[in-house]
């Protein structure tokens, strides 16, 4: 069964806007990484603060890029679900849940676009 034109434009949404949403988190940590002052980022696993930061620099960053792209969509949501699932129930696990939505949102999304793949409209497809 083929999908339909909407499904394919609505996975290539569910892809593109919320990475590009994600970039705006992950920027500033990416500039804090290569801005060569002191790294103050959290520890939430307790490998260091700035293997911490460069993880999420890639959960952030690096994998919302090839997913704008559509290429290797189901393993670049991999990190980004993972990144989501330490910031939601690590980093934030003690908080009250409006201090920890958009983590939830930003996982739940990822893991769908694991499951659903990238749609048509990717360099996956072409």
């Amino acid at each position: 069964m083929k999908n339909s034109i909407k499904t394919n434009i609505g996975l290539a949404l569910l892809r593109i806007a919320p990475s590009l949403m994600l970039l705006t988190h992950g920027i500033p940590k990416l500039e804090m990484l290569f801005g060569g002052g002191e790294i103050k980022f959290a520890d939430p696993i307790g490998i260091g603060t700035s293997p911490s930061l460069f993880l999420a620099v890639i959960g952030e960053v690096v994998c919302p890029l090839f997913l704008i792209l559509g290429y290797k969509t189901r393993w670049f949501a991999i990190p980004s679900a993972i990144t989501m699932f330490v910031a939601a129930f690590i980093q934030h696990g003690a908080d009250p849940f409006a201090t920890k939505e958009m983590a939830f949102l930003y996982l739940l999304v990822f893991v769908v676009i694991f499951l659903l793949g990238p749609g048509r409209y990717s360099v996956d497809r072409k």
